[in-house]
């Protein structure tokens, strides 16, 4: 199994197999407009555009499960992500990644480390690394700014 075998739902509700990023390097986050580290949309993005031609693609699944600093509509959480930030990379509809409605790609991400466990997000803006063949690589926590990790995604594209 790998992250190719899940379909998501895009903004408008549609599903979305995963199967369509098949040879990307995908970086998967939870994200959130009114947390403190939504800034970091502005290093995701820059990651983004600096590595999408060499097959880089960002998935931003926003979440509202942590202090409700995602309370917009998916549509309002769009716009104020691309007038804010200017983030061209796909959004996707809100989500919960932990309780009895977590979706089941976050389900399957959070049994996927080192520990060989199930580890649950915690907050918003955890990040999830996988390889080209749609394995995972690595998980980043909140604290962790996208360009402290900037080598990883080198390493994952070679």
């Amino acid at each position: 199994m790998n992250v190719y075998d899940f379909t998501v739902k895009d903004q408008a509700g549609n599903d979305i197999s995963l199967k369509q990023y098949e040879g990307k390097v995908l970086l998967i986050v939870n994200t959130a407009t009114k947390c403190g580290f939504t800034p970091q949309y502005e290093e995701l993005e820059s990651l983004f555009e600096k590595y999408q031609d060499q097959g880089f693609i960002v998935l931003d699944f926003p979440c509202n499960q942590f202090f409700h600093q995602a309370p917009g509509s998916d549509e309002e959480i769009n716009q104020f992500c691309a007038m804010k930030f200017n983030t061209k990379f796909p959004r996707f509809k809100k989500i919960d990644v932990n309780g009895k409605n977590a979706d089941p790609l976050f389900v399957y991400l959070e049994s996927q480390n080192e520990k060989g466990k199930v580890i649950r997000v915690k907050w918003n803006f955890t990040k999830f690394l996988i390889a080209r063949d749609g394995t995972f690589l690595k998980r980043f926590g909140p604290t962790e700014k996208p360009s402290s990790f900037e080598d990883d995604i080198i390493n994952a594209l070679k």
